[in-house]
C-alpha cells in the first residue's frame, strides 16, 4: 500500500511540475527545445533575403516592406522613363491596370511582389507632385495605401535603388504595371 501511495505522490508531483508550478524548469526546457526546432536554417542566399512563394525576393528590412511610422512622402524624380513618382529612398512607384474604382486588386502574393505604398496619416506632396492628386484608400488588411489620381500606388521588389524602373510595362498578376508621371498617368517609355 505504501508503494502505491508513493507512486501516486510522484505522479502528482510530476504532473504539477509539467503544468508550470513552482519548479517551472521542465516547461522552460520543453519550450526552448520547441523554439530551437522551429528556428529556420540559415539562408544560402548571400544577401540574407528569403524568396517568397511567388519567386520574388524581398528583404525583411526593406523600407518598402516596413509598417509606416508617419505620413508617406511622394516626390517626382528623373529616371530613364522621364520624371516619375517616387517614395521611400527615391524608389519608383507604380500603378496596376487591374485596379478599378480606386480599389486595390493586389493582395497576398501580388502584394509581396508589389508592396503597396502605405501611410500613417495623410500623404505629403513633395517636389514636383500635385497635392490635389494625392489620396488614400483602406486595404482589406486594415492598412492605408497611398493613391495618386485615384490609382493605388505600389513599389516593385526587384527595384533595389533610386532610379530603378524594372517594373515598367510588366504583365503580372492579371494586369500591367506602369511607373506614374507627376500628371498621374502611365509613364510611356
Amino acid at each position: 500500500m505504501r508503494k502505491l501511495l508513493y507512486a501516486g505522490a510522484v505522479a502528482i508531483s510530476l504532473l504539477a511540475a509539467g503544468c508550470g508550478g513552482a519548479g517551472d524548469d521542465a516547461s522552460r526546457v520543453a519550450n526552448d527545445q520547441l523554439n530551437e526546432s522551429q528556428t529556420p536554417e540559415p539562408s544560402e542566399n548571400p544577401s540574407g533575403t528569403t524568396p517568397s512563394a511567388t519567386g520574388y525576393t524581398a528583404s525583411p528590412t526593406s523600407p518598402v516592406q516596413a509598417s509606416p511610422t508617419g505620413p508617406a512622402r511622394i516626390d517626382a524624380a528623373p529616371t530613364s522613363l522621364g520624371s516619375v513618382l517616387v517614395g521611400v529612398e527615391g524608389r519608383t512607384v507604380y500603378l496596376f491596370t487591374k485596379d478599378k474604382g480606386g480599389a486595390s486588386a493586389c493582395t497576398q502574393a501580388c502584394a509581396a511582389a508589389w508592396p503597396p505604398v502605405l501611410t500613417a496619416g495623410a500623404p505629403q506632396a513633395g517636389t514636383g507632385v500635385h497635392a490635389n492628386l494625392l489620396g488614400t484608400l483602406h486595404r482589406e488588411d486594415g492598412t492605408t495605401q497611398v493613391t495618386y489620381n485615384k490609382h493605388p500606388l505600389y513599389y516593385y521588389v526587384k527595384d533595389q535603388k533610386a532610379g530603378d524602373v524594372l517594373g515598367q510595362g510588366l504583365k503580372d498578376f492579371g494586369g500591367e504595371w506602369y511607373a506614374v508621371t507627376p500628371e498621374g498617368k502611365k509613364a510611356k517609355r
